[in-house]
């Protein structure tokens, strides 16, 4: 079955860019002249996914705000003759058919993948986490939903980490299938490098059939009191086959401070406006 929704989670309080987020959602903050989510929605449309749930919390409608049409901004840019500002403006409002769900406690991200069941019905679909900024030439999400497409089940998107990573990400125990191409057999979450089955992190990419969400329903919470995804997922290993992909590009961790910085340096330095810039200063 063609994937066809997405579903990107962004209910978190994004304490790790306090006082930025106070009152700013996190996935609203710039990286160069875009909004984070922004990045997260253009990959979901560029891949052919046109329906897209984001999830959120209280005091995030600024999100909403901004992939909504702006009568009153479209007009001052119309009346000023800024007719490239205009154009984007009216892109971003028409990118795709946008749903909105909210989170009312933060349960943990199996939760809030889970409010969005109703939006997804029972159709395969695609999950993206705003905090991800993927650079590839095929994007991230559409490299693990043609895995899908040739397998039928659920996919991760994976990448190698260093002993230090393992405390950060879901680690896999994988058996190889074909290039790239994993079978989960067993994972676990940031367990250290003591405790980890490979070199293999799973990152904020997904692909889920609707089974998903009974797992997710019969995962029990962890000592936070969140269910997590990583857990729901291993559940899903009883009852079907999971694959992870090591996708091919770049990613940046800008839900992390220095992530965030890095993806904002070399995403600009891509762009020859700035490029041409930093090599002037360069010389000086």
């Amino acid at each position: 079955m063609k994937i066809r929704k997405a579903v990107i989670p962004a209910a978190g309080f994004g304490t790790r860019f306090l006082p930025a987020t106070k009152v700013q959602p996190k996935e609203m903050l710039t990286v160069i002249d875009k909004p984070l989510i922004q990045y997260s929605v253009e990959e979901a449309v560029n891949s052919g996914i046109k329906n897209i749930c984001i999830v959120l919390s209280r005091g995030k409608s600024s999100i909403e705000d901004h992939f909504d049409e702006s009568p009153e901004l479209e007009s001052f840019l119309k009346q000023k003759g800024k007719t490239d500002l205009l154009k984007e403006v009216r892109r971003i409002s028409n990118l795709a058919e946008f749903c909105y769900v909210r989170q009312k406690q933060a349960l943990g991200l199996g939760h809030a993948i889970l409010m969005a069941e109703q939006f997804v019905g029972k159709e395969p679909f695609a999950v993206l986490l705003p905090d991800d900024i993927f650079d590839c030439k095929i994007s991230a999400v559409r490299q693990i939903m043609d895995v899908y497409e040739q397998y039928g089940s659920s996919v991760v998107i994976l990448k190698r980490i260093d002993k230090e990573e393992t405390k950060k990400y879901g680690v896999i125990k994988p058996e190889k299938v074909q290039s790239r191409v994993f079978r989960l057999k067993d994972m676990i979450e940031k367990p250290g490098p003591k405790k980890a089955f490979s070199d293999l992190g799973i990152l904020g990419r997904y692909v889920f059939n609707p089974d998903i969400f009974d797992a997710i329903k019969k995962t029990k919470p962890d000592h936070r009191g969140e269910i997590q995804i990583t857990d729901a997922i291993k559940r899903l290993l009883d009852q079907e086959p999971v694959y992870g992909y090591l996708f091919k590009g770049q990613r940046y961790d800008a839900g992390d401070k220095a992530g965030f910085i890095q993806a904002t340096i070399e995403l600009a330095l891509k762009r020859s406006e700035f490029k041409r810039i930093i090599h002037s200063d360069k010389k000086k």
